[in-house]
């Protein structure tokens, strides 16, 4: 069975991006609506790696984060 993915876009705390919660059906996705859509679609993707990757069946936030971030591109010089 396929999980479902529901997105939503909401105003989170200064230096959230997203959020991922586990539910029911799936995952459920919150973006922070003042992003770009640029932004939005990073913080969308960021959230996908980690759901893709099985991060919500580990323990270690820290390595989580940190091997998700590894395996992102340096920002470039125009940011």
């Amino acid at each position: 069975m396929t999980d479902s993915i529901f997105v939503y876009l909401v105003k989170l705390p200064p230096g959230i991006n997203e959020a991922v919660l586990p539910c029911l059906e799936g995952y459920t996705i919150y973006i922070d609506s003042c992003l770009t859509w640029e932004g939005r679609q990073k913080a969308y993707d960021h959230a996908m790696e980690h759901i893709e990757n099985g991060d919500f069946e580990k323990n270690d936030v820290q390595k989580i984060e940190h091997e998700a971030h590894k395996k992102q591109p340096p920002p470039s010089s125009n940011e």
